[in-house]
């Protein structure tokens, strides 16, 4: 049987900041990302399962990545985990969405994150075969499960 890939396209706003760059982006700034999960594997083989035909549902797909990755950073700030406290508290303060991350959190460690959270929650009969990250209209990184091997 032949293996396919299924992509689903996923969109999100977020902002971040550079700790310790030398150039703009070491100041809080936003973005509108485009993210690409691409998975892996054989269409199910009968005729009785209710997903005849597919890798794995779309929606299904949809649910596992949108609750695992998406909702906890669409419209959140993330700073890396040892930013200034006096500026986390003041966000906490305000009541701002801050997610802070134990990496700096370019789209490349995004990248890395993203593929160790949804490993292990998607069935075991797929495998992530990709993930690319849009961080503006004409800049993404990927990263693809062959290059990592």
């Amino acid at each position: 049987m032949s293996r396919i890939r299924l992509t689903r396209l996923f969109t999100f706003e977020a902002a971040h900041a550079l700790q310790n760059y030398q150039g703009g982006c070491r100041n809080i700034h936003g973005h509108s990302y485009r993210l690409e999960v691409t998975i892996i594997g054989t269409p199910i083989v009968d005729e009785s399962h209710p997903n005849d035909g597919m890798v794995m549902d779309f929606k299904n797909l949809k649910k596992i990545v949108q609750e695992a990755l998406i909702d906890p950073i669409d419209h959140a700030l993330l700073l890396r985990q040892d930013a200034p406290q006096e500026l986390v508290e003041a966000l906490r303060q305000l009541d701002h969405k801050l997610v802070l991350t134990p990496f700096q959190p370019t789209c490349e460690n995004m990248l890395i994150d993203f593929k160790q959270r949804l490993g292990h929650l998607l069935p075991e009969e797929v495998a992530l075969h990709s993930l690319k990250l849009w961080e503006t209209e004409k800049s993404f990184a990927e990263w693809y499960a062959t290059d990592n091997a």
